[in-house]
């Protein structure tokens, strides 16, 4: 099952980081955020990535391409490109990823039709790459087996803040709040989408996913929220930033499900 991960925002609320590099690769501890969520996700065994590239997508694209030679031991002869040996020393065997660029202005509902054409099969996941958690992906897949409808998502008990709230009624999403007033249950990403999702897109710049398309879709009845109240963290501006780099350099990191 496919993994889309939303990498294209300019990320403006962490702008000490993101002038130079997209939200995605500031780091946690030594390692990109956006390591930190692919490394859940491959822990629960699901290892087939897709990268919606936007701002400064070179540098993802950057990063993965030469994974194997900055995190391995390297031999090489000069003079001689081709004498590489490269001593396998890292765990991250497997993974499978498509970097797509998606437009450096579009929005998230744009970049997701965009992906269309990599996703086979008839379930999909997705989450933004500026968020951890501890949420337990396969879990999450069950229920969303379970109850049938087109879209989970996972829901999260935050404060009252600029977070998508979601108004539950026996685990069924009634009402999709964009930026609430009132503490609740608010949009902590890490979706599951049936395909029928890319009905409601489409590749325009201005198409959105949370403002539209899942207000649409609760109007629908189509949209439910599997809760979490485990560990969440956005990483949205420098304060988040330090609270993470803090959890993980004492070894507190609550997202670190894999050993």
């Amino acid at each position: 099952m496919e993994v889309v991960i939303f990498c294209g925002g300019a990320g403006t609320r962490l702008q000490e980081e993101t002038v130079s590099r997209p939200k995605p690769m500031v780091n946690i501890g030594k390692r990109p955020i956006l390591w930190h969520i692919m490394k859940n996700y491959v822990h629960f065994g699901h290892k087939d990535f897709i990268l919606a590239l936007g701002y400064r997508g070179e540098m993802i694209k950057n990063y993965f391409c030469h994974y194997e030679l900055m995190n391995n031991d390297v031999t090489m002869e000069l003079g001689k490109p081709e004498n590489v040996c490269i001593h396998q020393n890292h765990e991250e065997g497997g993974w499978r990823i498509t970097l797509a660029d998606t437009g450096e202005k579009s929005l998230k509902g744009a970049r997701l039709k965009k992906l269309q054409k990599f996703i086979k099969g008839e379930t999909f996941m997705a989450t933004y790459g500026d968020g951890v958690s501890d949420v337990n992906i396969n879990a999450l897949l069950d229920f969303h087996a379970r109850h049938g409808k087109m879209v989970t998502v996972t829901g999260v008990l935050r404060p009252a803040s600029y977070f998508g709230e979601l108004k539950i009624d026996d685990d069924q999403v009634v009402e999709f709040f964009e930026k609430p007033k009132m503490p609740g249950f608010i949009n902590g990403g890490y979706y599951v989408f049936n395909r029928r999702i890319f009905d409601y897109l489409n590749e325009a710049d201005d198409c959105d996913l949370e403002y539209g398309p899942l207000e649409q879709i609760v109007e629908d009845g189509q949209l439910m929220a599997y809760k979490h109240t485990g560990f969440w963290s956005c990483m949205d501006t420098l304060r988040d930033l330090q609270k993470l780099e803090r959890l993980w350099n004492e070894g507190k990191a609550g997202w670190k499900v894999w050993e």
